[in-house]
């Protein structure tokens, strides 16, 4: 499904490759860090099956703007401590979120992970189609889900 790269962020964390794959595959802890740092994840929404065919699922709570951000998709590979693939839909219709068909517009996702010493490494990619600014806007709201989950590994254990 690869379609053109949209944006790719990535950073190194002072945790163990474990504890970051942990952090990014547990839906207990997705729930903890998955969203921007100036919004939180509505509770209760995080499903990770994580394994070929899996679900995951998110949604993050945008209400302060009239709306939540509600995200699925499917795992189609699964490398533990190495990589992660999935379809990524998106809707702000809660109908949508709760249906969650394979069959919605979606982009693809591909998480890299890597051990470097004492410290890992996670590079997040989105391949799909929009345009250069909203591509722009999900690079930056990334980056942002990126320094929560710094935030979150720095105060968890």
């Amino acid at each position: 499904m690869l379609q053109g790269l949209l944006y790719s962020v990535e950073r190194e964390f002072d945790v163990s490759i474990e504890r970051l794959w942990q952090a990014w595959v547990e839906a207990k802890q997705l729930e903890q860090w998955y969203s921007p740092t100036f919004l939180s994840v509505v509770p209760n929404s995080a499903v990770s099956q994580t394994e070929v065919g899996g679900q995951w699922a998110i949604a993050v709570d945008v209400s302060a703007n009239g709306f939540n951000a509600y995200f699925w998709g499917r795992y189609s590979v699964v490398e533990p401590h190495k990589k992660l693939v999935h379809t990524l839909c998106y809707s702000q219709d809660e109908a949508d979120f709760i249906a969650r068909s394979d069959d919605a517009p979606a982009h693809e996702i591909v998480i890299d992970f890597e051990r470097r010493g004492d410290s890992s490494w996670v590079r997040f990619s989105q391949f799909g189609e929009m345009d250069e600014e909203q591509a722009e806007a999900s690079r930056e709201g990334m980056e942002s889900y990126l320094e929560n989950l710094k935030r979150y590994l720095a105060t968890s254990d």
